[in-house]
């Protein structure tokens, strides 16, 4: 019989694959002794198979629920429907990794017509009691029945304003029972259903709609902006109520070990007296700073302090974790490693090493490699700020950045804006789980309410998108679709400039900067080179790009795209008479050009990078890129070229392809026109001779691309060796250079011995690689990318992630053809997918040299490499 449900006094922070991250930590705190309300966990696998079969509940699930739903009545001395002591239960999701406010909570679940007055009466206080109920209502009515929350919001919302209520805490007892009501008659309008009278009916419903909460789309969408399989399933736990909404002696509250955005290592959260947890998160009030919970309860503080620090050092991490405070009793209803900024993250992992709290391979482990991305974000101009029209600076700096957009209300709106080009900054009151879609597109959120640990705090820190929130100066006015602050309104799709670093507006566009790392952030990239095996190159031929991989320490270039060095107009002309022209005088006084140009190229990169390895690929344009295509385009190169408008138009039309990324490009390219890679030969010779010293020496490795026969590749070889041994026979000096070969193509991996014969090295062209062996077009396939992906027939794109059943399958093959034949020969990656974590990964198990990738992913790349370096040491 498979086991489904696992009490919390049978799991531990192992069991996180079957209990998910809160079901293995409530488990793991309860082994720890620390006061965790008794619950059980349903796990992931109950989950996969409950959605494998149909939605449906199996016989042994309800049975082994059954039996565990006993077991917590008995441990708790409390029931349903039976004896003095009633029991109210949460139902929360919880998944593998987190997902902040992705999946479904339900909480008070037990309350009903007969039982609300009984609590009432247990509790002596029936506005908390019908308080408990209409939140119940509201939630599952959402959760379960789909019934959109804003119906019961705006009831509430209007009831207050009608009857002078400040705020929900002044209801009275007979206000909630006539918002009850209510409620249940948005049931039967809205969702045509009754509210489940029977707890148990409400407990299993609950357990369905969580489980059917991992494939909502929101969740969706963040498993997807997270590279998170879909395929993991979410537990559900059951766990007793503990109400921080029983009076002022209570409360609710979330916090951080240290500071989430700064790294500071100082208790960092808010919290909220007379309040559920979801107040807290849902940011409908500002929370208070859980530092002056010392003044309010100070005894429950030092506990506080005390439960927090221990978690830290249990877990070796910086701890996100919840809490209840009832009737002036500290519970915990969660912990976890918290999400946090980029910055933050590398100011904890340091600092956690240097107190002796970490190890610094767990330091290193602890870094999400894309967060590296929020390091390089630019912000504000100082000097532009004091002239900038600030719109307000006491919001709360809830994720660091500085952004400029176009404001809008709503993610739907957003997501037009961002299809028609537009930059935009997501405004709300408040963000919910809805609107993942248009944060995740937005360059910056803004609220007027709910504080550092809201929705909109936790999701755009984990997102890396500048947030500020808890703007309470400005009104946000969302149906009518504008901001009211203090100096004036504003209507939208007007631009502001949001500093998510210190939590201030400004009106219009505003002036950025690039950032500069700091010293944590070098240290862990430090430690990064150390432990890895696969060396990072970078994919540049520019100056600037160099000195950019060179300051991130660059182990060379993995990728020199000479056909970027062609687009300037007298270099473009130089190429296009080489081209177009039938005359072999033509074609040589072209090319005597393009190798001055191409030496000075040469020359240029060399001088930077000295003696680190460079690749350096032969020209693999298709023809057309060349080719001038209007006809007042033709008429300017037929001037240009000294030939008449008719002649150049054939000798177009002659060239022209159907498919150019399938035609006379690469490899072809050379073999019809053999001076062309001669020339790029010999100027790249010509280079390291002029830039080599008594200090260093350029080894220069010289690539040629798309080959898928050996016979290609054996004949130009042999040619361009001929050329450089004579140029260097001439010259009266020595070279040192490698000749290899760029795998792009399936067959080429297929006949990876025998293309050794001829090569010093293969580099895998993974985007070429990945287009020919789907048959997508890289270029188009952005058209049905994403619907293959939300339909579940791609996990991944592709051109993002390798795909390792396919593309990474033919890479491990012509790895091993090639090592079979040559124990130690050099394999490396220069695509994009070389900055991937995810491929990265692969690339370190299956022996690759190096990987390459643009410039600013090389911190992502070094660091993904060390990770796969500790993650496959201890396997």
């Amino acid at each position: 019989m498979t086991k489904y449900v696992y009490d919390f006094h049978e799991g531990n922070a192992t069991m996180r694959a079957l209990l998910g991250g809160k079901g293995s930590n409530l488990a793991e705190m309860t082994g720890l002794g620390l006061p965790v309300p008794s619950g059980f966990t349903i796990s992931t696998q109950a989950c996969m198979e409950y959605l494998a079969n149909g939605e449906q509940l199996t016989e042994e699930m309800i049975q082994q629920i059954e039996t565990y739903l006993a077991r917590l009545e008995a441990e708790t001395g409390k029931s349903f429907s039976k004896g003095d002591n009633l029991l109210l239960v949460s139902v929360r999701s919880g998944a593998a990794q987190s997902m902040p406010g992705m999946m479904d909570t339900i909480l008070n679940l037990g309350l009903n017509d007969v039982n609300v007055e009984r609590f009432a009466t247990l509790t002596g206080n029936p506005q908390f009691a019908y308080d408990c109920y209409r939140r119940l209502l509201h939630m599952f009515g959402n959760v379960v029945y789909e019934i959109n929350g804003s119906h019961f919001e705006r009831f509430l919302t209007n009831y207050k304003e009608t009857h002078q209520r400040e705020n929900d805490q002044a209801l009275t007892v007979d206000d909630l029972k006539v918002i009850v009501a209510a409620y249940k008659g948005i049931y039967k309008k809205i969702g045509q259903k009754e509210f489940p009278q029977d707890p148990k009916t409400q407990l299993f419903e609950a357990i369905r709609a969580v489980f059917s909460s991992w494939n909502n789309e929101r969740a969706f969408v963040y498993r997807n902006l997270n590279d998170m399989s879909h395929q993991g399933g979410t537990a559900v736990n059951v766990q007793e109520m503990v109400f921080g909404n029983s009076g002022q002696n209570s409360g609710t509250g979330v916090a951080f070990t240290r500071n989430p955005s700064t790294g500071e290592n100082k208790i960092f959260g808010e919290y909220l007296l007379n309040a559920q947890g979801e107040d807290v998160v849902a940011g409908i009030r500002t929370p208070l700073p859980v530092s002056t919970l010392s003044e309010v309860m100070p005894d429950v503080y030092a506990e506080f302090i005390r439960v927090a620090n221990l978690l830290e050092d249990h877990y070796r991490d910086m701890q996100d974790i919840e809490f209840t405070i009832e009737n002036g009793k500290l519970f915990m209803l969660q912990t976890r490693s918290g999400k946090r900024t980029a910055k933050a993250a590398f100011k904890i992992a340091v600092d956690l090493v240097n107190e002796g709290k970490a190890t610094k391979d767990e330091a290193l482990m602890q870094i999400n490699p894309k967060s590296v991305d929020q390091l390089l974000h630019p912000t504000f101009n100082p000097v532009a700020l004091k002239i900038a029209d600030l719109i307000t600076d006491i919001g709360l700096p809830a994720s660091p950045g500085a952004a400029t957009g176009n404001i809008y209300f709503d993610a739907n709106a957003a997501k037009a804006a961002v299809q028609a080009g537009e930059k935009v900054i997501l405004v709300r009151q408040e963000t919910s789980p809805e609107d993942i879609t248009g944060m995740s597109i937005s360059e910056a959120v803004v609220t007027s309410r709910g504080g550092m640990t809201s929705h909109a705090a936790v999701v755009a820190r984990g997102m890396g998108v500048c947030c500020v929130v808890g703007c309470e100066q400005i009104n946000i006015d969302e149906d009518n679709r504008r901001v009211s602050y203090p100096g004036g309104q504003l209507e939208e799709g007007t631009i502001i400039s949001v500093d998510g670093t210190n939590g201030a507006i400004y009106l219009g566009d505003v002036e950025k900067m690039p950032t500069e790392a700091d010293e944590s952030f070098q240290t862990i990239m430090a430690w990064a080179r150390e432990r890895s095996h696969l060396k990072v190159r970078m994919n540049a031929e520019t100056v600037e790009d160099i000195k950019t991989g060179l300051a991130f320490e660059a182990d060379g270039i993995g990728l020199v795209r000479t056909e970027h060095m062609f687009f300037k107009e007298e270099r473009l002309r130089e190429m296009r008479r080489f081209i177009l022209s039938n005359r072999a005088q033509e074609q040589n006084r072209a090319l005597s050009a393009i190798l001055n140009y191409q030496i000075d190229d040469f020359v240029n990169i060399f001088s930077l990078t000295q003696d680190k390895p460079v690749v350096i690929r032969l020209l693999d344009p298709p023809l057309h890129e060349f080719m001038p295509h209007t006809k007042q385009e033709i008429t300017h190169v037929a001037e240009q070229l000294g030939t008449t408008y008719a002649e150049l138009q054939q000798r177009v039309i002659d060239l022209t392809e159907v498919n150019p990324m399938l035609g006379h490009r690469g490899v072809r390219l050379a073999v019809t026109y053999p001076n062309l890679y001669l020339m790029q030969a010999e100027a790249i010779i010509r280079a390291a001779v002029q830039v080599n010293t008594a200090t260093f020496q350029v080894k220069p490795e010289i690539m040629i691309p798309l080959v898928g026969m050996k016979e290609e590749l054996a004949l130009l070889r042999q040619q361009i060796e001929k050329h450089i041994e004579e140029l260097l026979k001439e010259l009266g000096v020595t070279v040192e250079y490698t000749i290899g070969t760029m795998i792009e193509l399936p067959r080429a991996c297929l006949i990876a011995d025998q293309l050794v014969d001829y090569a010093d090295f293969f580099s895998f062209g993974t985007n070429d690689l990945t287009q020919m062996t789907f048959g997508f077009s890289r270029d188009d396939a952005g058209k049905y990318i994403n619907q293959y992906i939300s339909e579940a027939i791609l996990p991944i794109d592709p051109f993002q992630t390798l795909d390792v059943e396919g593309v990474g399958e033919l890479v491990k093959i012509a790895t091993e053809k090639a090592r079979q034949k040559q124990a130690d020969f050099k394999l490396g990656v220069c695509g994009e997918l070389g900055g991937d974590p995810n491929s990265i990964e692969f690339f370190h198990q299956i022996g690759l040299n190096y990987v390459s990738c643009s410039p600013y992913r090389i911190p992502i790349a070094q660091i993904a490499a060390a990770q796969s370096a500790i993650k496959y040491a201890t396997m």
